[in-house]
């Protein structure tokens, strides 16, 4: 590489190599003149080498900022792992990615989509905590309406934005209505509560069990985020918000019942996006509050091992991943892949859900939260459309809408929940072939 370029990549899981988390020393000697920034799988952490840190002019006397950490060493020097919103430090540095390259990135990933029998995908940019709140704008504008105005559109998109932009929303389905095309929708907006298991940043009631003073971050302001979510439904925007932990899902439960007792009952409804982790008796809350349980089941394979080792035995087992206890209190599951956190494959996400058996395990993981197949195709379908208002369209094979469906390689849905080896022979859009 050229001496000062940036070396950028990502999706590392410590939990892959028995859960130390690596360090910049691990790889300085080898990227002495780039600097380099690798995120962790979930996104909520990443890796700099020395020379990112200086470059982002990162020191050991640096103060935590609100809602992130700097991962220090026992001597308090900094090891290059940056959380949440203090990966901003080093994003800031990283010279944006040019249009033509984003743009052939939506090409490759609609092709992956297509072949994995996805025709529809909610996108809520590439936003993260403590990240600029331009890079999902700028991707609607350079990459989505290029692709839908030159016919490079080739599956629909539902897309959210950064909650810090709402009015900006707001006054574009005004202008323009929800429905750009028949491959472009306006769906609501984003926001953070909390970080991720693996990254030890989801929030909790209780500490983490291998880290006694360490309950997760709360990485939004939560009165900030009060006075935007009502801003925003009161515009009439559907409310999408990432929790992980049992706490920031009790938070914005809490958040999202005053919300509603300020601005009046209507349609709305509000997604918690993740769920992973609920006390006992919070799955009720989803349902009496109609709130959009937007959940990923093949997190639980990754997460598996690891929420054991944090959470101990009682708090991974019973209320982690209820999908079953969701439903069974009446709330509608909107099933996802979090891609490229995990694979898109809704096949093999579907078998997860009805299995729940991870990678090296002989038992399911809480048997009594395995869902049945007709549940979890509906959660896939026309419960995820119905979960971001978008199932008049897509969701089923109905008479005035759209015609997107799937070829499998099997005819026997009883197969299917026997050996989960069937593929996609071809994915029809509108009634037209648009893989292979």
């Amino acid at each position: 590489m050229k001496q000062g370029s940036w070396l950028l990549g990502g999706g590392w899981n410590n939990d892959f190599w028995g859960g130390e988390l690596p360090m910049a020393s691990w790889i300085d000697d080898i990227t002495p003149h780039n600097p380099v920034w690798l995120s962790r799988i979930d996104g909520h952490m990443g890796l700099a080498n020395s020379l990112a840190l200086k470059l982002a002019g990162t020191s050991s006397y640096m103060n935590d900022p609100d809602g992130g950490a700097i991962i220090r060493n026992s001597n308090g020097e900094a090891t290059g792992l940056l959380v949440d919103s203090t990966m901003k430090l080093i994003t800031s540095c990283i010279p944006e990615v040019s249009v033509d390259v984003r743009r052939e990135a939506l090409m490759r990933a609609s092709n992956l989509a297509l072949m994995r029998g996805v025709t529809t995908v909610v996108d809520v940019g590439r936003y993260f905590p403590g990240s600029s709140t331009e890079t999902s704008w700028e991707d609607f504008s350079d990459v989505y309406t290029w692709a839908d105005l030159v016919g490079k559109m080739l599956i629909r998109v539902c897309l959210f934005f950064p909650i810090e932009t709402w009015a900006r929303l707001r006054d574009l389905k005004y202008k323009a209505g929800p429905k750009l095309s028949e491959k472009i929708y306006l769906g609501g907006v984003k926001a953070f509560a909390d970080g991720s298991l693996g990254s030890s940043s989801a929030l909790f009631h209780e500490p983490y069990v291998d880290e006694p003073h360490n309950s997760g971050l709360e990485v939004a302001d939560i009165n900030s985020l009060h006075g935007m979510t009502v801003s925003a439904d009161k515009a009439g925007l559907q409310v999408a918000i990432h929790a992980i932990g049992d706490k920031a899902n009790a938070l914005i439960l809490d958040m999202y019942a005053s919300v509603v007792s300020h601005n009046g009952f209507r349609d709305r409804r509000f997604r918690i996006e993740h769920a992973q982790h609920l006390v006992p008796g919070m799955a009720s809350r989803f349902s009496e509050q109609a709130i959009i349980a937007s959940v990923q089941p093949d997190h639980m394979l990754d997460d598996a091992d690891s929420a054991i080792k944090k959470l101990g035995i009682e708090r991974a087992t019973k209320g982690s991943y209820v999908f079953q206890s969701l439903l069974a209190s009446g709330t509608k599951l909107a099933f996802g892949s979090d891609w490229p956190v995990a694979d898109i494959n809704p096949l093999g996400s579907i078998r997860t859900a009805m299995k729940r058996i991870p990678s090296g395990w002989h038992e399911a993981w809480s048997s009594s939260e395995c869902m049945n197949l007709s549940d979890a195709l509906k959660a896939y379908t026309i419960w995820a459309a119905h979960g971001c208002f978008l199932d008049k369209d897509v969701g089923s094979v109905s008479p005035g809408k759209l015609a997107d469906f799937v070829v499998l390689s099997t005819d026997s849905w009883d197969e299917f929940s026997r050996e989960g080896s069937a593929y996609v022979e071809a994915t029809y859009m509108g009634g037209i072939r648009a893989f292979p």
